[in-house]
């Protein structure tokens, strides 16, 4: 018997996964939890917004650097489980749409990991990005790489039998570079992660896409 697929809303597909997304294995995050955070390089006192934190699976990093955490999610399921994990934190459900509860200058820096594939304009999340941040404060940013939604990869997550799909909006390479130039960033710089033999090795499903580009990231100034 084949099994069953069934394409769910971003919100309530987040909100399924939420209870086993971390156990989940998946390589695009796997490379993304060894390279986005190092980008970011926070130190302890900063005050960094985690903008899509999910489950929280990079605010222990950030947490045991030092910074003085908030963060903020679309899906209530995913935000259940980073709330119980830190439940010292400022946690908020909030979308990356639409204007961020929180005033100018509020930040040191933005992490905005693995979201953008949701997102069906870049540019309010960019603006508003940097809005939140002090001069001179970064934005460490990443997305599954452009080739990912090329070759037909979409977020998805196995559950009772049915596999559900996420769906990914197809954004390009020079979508985001002219994304960023007109949100006002400085000195962007882009970089492309393929996959590798450390991934591979570290998580054998990953073996497929060794030399395939997996991810994209960004650290910019504002």
């Amino acid at each position: 018997m084949e099994q069953r697929i069934e394409r769910v809303g971003v919100r309530e597909g987040y909100d399924r996964w939420s209870a086993t997304y971390d156990a989940t294995p998946n390589p695009v995050v796997a490379l993304d939890a060894r390279v986005t955070l190092d980008r970011l390089a926070a130190k302890a006192g900063e005050r960094v917004l985690d903008a899509g934190c999910g489950t929280g699976r990079n605010l222990a990093r950030l947490v045991a650097a030092g910074a003085r955490c908030t963060g903020i999610d679309f899906s209530e399921g995913m935000l259940g489980v980073a709330r119980a994990r830190f439940p010292e934190l400022d946690l908020r459900q909030a979308d990356l749409h639409a204007p961020l509860p929180f005033a100018d200058a509020s930040f040191d820096a933005v992490l905005c990991a693995l979201i953008a594939e949701h997102l069906n304009e870049l540019d309010p999340c960019l603006a508003e990005c940097r809005r939140v941040l002090v001069p001179g404060g970064r934005l460490s940013f990443s997305v599954y790489h452009p080739r990912m939604a090329e070759a037909g990869k979409e977020a998805n997550f196995e559950q009772d039998g049915v596999e559900y799909r996420l769906g990914a909006v197809r954004h390009s390479l020079d979508d985001y570079r002219a994304a960023f130039e007109r949100a006002g960033w400085r000195d962007a710089q882009f970089e492309e992660h393929v996959g590798d033999e450390e991934l591979a090795r570290a998580l054998p499903i990953a073996r497929r896409y060794v030399g395939f580009p997996l991810l994209l990231t960004v650290l910019a100034r504002r």
